[in-house]
């Protein structure tokens, strides 16, 4: 790596492990970081690709001087993605297209000063995922970010029906636990969540479903509409597994209110 370009180091830390943290993504984040001599950062995840000028793009503000803190948000691969990644992506703010535009905070395409995340306190190591979004809360109450259209971070999880499941059940538990912590606003994020995928209605004269009468025509919003065009089923059948996706991420949001044992990954331990 450092033959390539004597900038990047590799770091090897035993503690960015769950045997030693709660939070070894916070973990790792922090200790690198820490090493870290420039007073710009930006952060990748594995699991995504990233345009060449992603990092040029996604600092520019920062560099300028014009902000403190920069989010690029992520799309899913148009390229490459599974019905299951397109059912799940509104929960964890993944767009569905490079232009669609995005106000939510990811640590797949994110940028700070090194003088804001020591303001902050650094990512959270009590938690084991959702550290992202605590960070953007403490983030947002100092300083207001720079949304980059152009900087988004290309996401491909190849999800499976269960897989999605358990990543929405594993977030939605992890939020539970932070709103024990005083932070109300996740249970309001998540309920916000089923307006994606409710009817919308209007009252038509002389429609097929009231006959001559007023009747209500039913629409899917677009997400759904792209679920549908997907699936190749109907639109009813799109919103039953959307609504069953919600019922899992509000349950799991209540048993992590009183949840008391520890989450595991399997990566981490």
């Amino acid at each position: 790596m450092q033959t390539k370009d004597p900038r990047l180091v590799p770091i090897r830390d035993q503690t960015c492990s769950l045997k030693y943290s709660a939070g070894p993504v916070s973990r790792g984040r922090n200790v690198a970081i820490a090493a870290a001599r420039t007073a710009t950062i930006a952060t990748a995840d594995a699991g995504c690709t990233y345009a060449p000028d992603w990092l040029a793009n996604l600092t520019a503000p920062l560099v300028a001087g014009t902000a403190q803190y920069a989010l690029g948000g992520s799309c899913l691969d148009p390229a490459d993605h599974t019905l299951w990644d397109v059912a799940s992506a509104p929960f964890f703010s993944i767009k569905l297209g490079a232009e669609e535009p995005t106000k939510s905070c990811t640590a797949r395409s994110m940028a700070f000063t090194k003088a804001l995340w020591e303001r902050i306190g650094g990512f959270p190591e009590a938690v084991l995922v959702g550290e992202d979004t605590i960070f953007d809360f403490e983030a947002r109450r100092l300083t207001a970010p720079a949304f980059i259209a152009n900087a988004k971070a290309i996401y491909y999880p190849r999800n499976t029906f269960r897989a999605a499941t358990h990543q929405m059940a594993r977030y939605a538990v992890s939020d539970g636990r932070r709103e024990c912590g005083g932070r109300g606003c996740f249970a309001m994020r998540r309920a916000a969540c089923w307006r994606c995928w409710r009817w919308q209605a209007s009252t038509e004269r002389g429609s097929a479903v009231g006959g001559a009468g007023a009747g209500v025509v039913v629409r899917l919003p677009p997400r759904l509409e792209v679920f549908a065009a997907v699936w190749g089923q109907s639109g009813a059948g799109s919103i039953g597994v959307f609504s069953g996706s919600a019922v899992v991420v509000a349950a799991n949001h209540v048993y992590g209110l009183f949840s008391t044992k520890p989450q595991t990954n399997k990566q981490n331990r």
